[in-house]
């Protein structure tokens, strides 16, 4: 994968080649951020700039037979760690070569894409998938031998923030004092996840968002867009490339949110005093609560979202709000003035406090249905 081929950040990709032309490449290195802003894409070509011995900063320059198989991710030392769970076709104690052939075909057709994505195209969407015990008895196992090509072997862990403690604990010390020329690049959107006895053996490299200009290019390049429609994506993304091809591809599923979220805000107005309303609440909790877990999850992030924005707009940062509901006879305008400095906190706590629960297969309908209650003294709330 070549550098020019990743979406701006052109600091990233200086500081990243300039490190291994120094020779200071660090055993440990955590990469954090959103997906949307090239963070695997940027990690894979790291990676083969490291393998390969290219130079000059870009990955063209090397061993040509090791570039070809990076262009097949199928380079035998460089290896994927990513989270999983048992679906059709695998049962159980799922790890991570059990899904390779999938895992190539979704890094060359989406490399930005989410955990949802991923989720999606190997059936476990209903599910949340983690990385465990199994696969890191794996990931031992594969480090205990020596490198194919006699030089460095890298081990790229895919949102680490889904390995659970055990699975952590294992790793701890091999990732402390890992074999020599091997190198961990762990990758995570919520880095705060990760245990700290392993963030704190890593060096970490934080990821911004994209620039709206940095979206709109590639738009226009990539998909053969007008100038116009690609601003306008552009600025609805949110710094997020993910985010702008799905706008541009009409992507359902933020309309199905969008849909979701109005339906519960105007019953949360007028569940006040109206016991039909708060009947209309628990059958909207329950309806929610039949989606999958990582649904529900990746909803309650839109909803936080939606908060944001309109408090935004409330306090005059219109040039910060991207969102454009198409839902008719809902004007943001309308409900901003209800979102304010006296509940904003407050609702973004409840929303994250659901969103822990869920992740803990919480019961869906009773932390939902307590959701919408608290939700509707909220938004009631005066601002101070």
């Amino acid at each position: 994968m070549l550098f020019s081929e990743i979406l701006g950040l052109p600091h990233i990709k200086k500081h990243l080649t300039q490190s291994v032309d120094g020779k200071r490449i660090a055993h440990a290195q955590l990469l954090s951020g959103a997906s949307g802003s090239g963070i695997l894409p940027m990690a894979i070509a790291y990676a083969q700039y490291i393998l390969c011995n290219n130079n000059h900063g870009e990955n063209s320059n090397g061993n040509q037979a090791c570039n070809l198989k990076f262009d097949h991710l199928s380079h035998p030392d460089l290896h994927f760690a990513y989270p999983v769970a048992t679906n059709d076709k695998i049962k159980r104690h799922p790890i991570s070569d059990h899904f390779a052939q999938e895992w190539r075909s979704f890094v060359q057709k989406t490399p930005y894409g989410t955990i949802f994505d991923w989720y999606q195209s190997i059936g476990i969407e209903n599910k949340q998938g983690q990385i465990g015990v199994d696969e890191a008895l794996e990931i031992v196992k594969k480090l205990s031998l020596k490198s194919y090509e006699g030089g460095y072997k890298i081990m790229m862990i895919w949102m680490a923030d889904k390995m659970n403690v055990a699975a952590a604990n294992k790793l701890l010390k091999l990732i402390e004092e890992p074999p020599e020329k091997t190198i961990f690049l762990l990758i995570a959107e919520d880095e705060k996840q990760l245990l700290q006895t392993i963030r704190s053996r890593c060096q970490i490299l934080h990821f911004p968002p994209l620039g709206e200009q940095v979206i709109k290019d590639a738009l226009v390049a990539k998909e053969n867009i007008s100038d116009t429609q690609a601003t306008k994506i552009a600025h609805q993304s949110n710094g997020d490339y993910n985010k702008a091809l799905s706008i541009l591809h009409n992507d359902g599923s933020d309309l199905q949110f969008e849909e979701w979220f109005i339906q519960w805000i105007r019953t949360a107005f007028r569940a006040k005093g109206n016991k039909s309303a708060v009947n209309d609440l628990i059958a909207w909790s329950e309806n929610i609560a039949g989606a999958g877990r990582e649904t529900q999850k990746k909803f309650l992030k839109y909803c936080l979202d939606f908060f944001r924005q309109a408090m935004l707009l409330n306090y005059g940062a219109k040039d910060l709000v991207f969102l454009e509901p198409k839902t008719s006879g809902f004007k943001l305008e309308k409900f901003a003035p209800f979102v304010h400095g006296g509940n904003i906190m407050d609702i973004n706590k409840e929303l994250q406090d659901a969103t822990y629960h869920i992740e803990r297969n919480g019961n869906a309908k009773i932390i939902l249905t307590d959701l919408s209650i608290k939700l509707t003294r909220l938004l009631h709330k005066k601002q101070s």
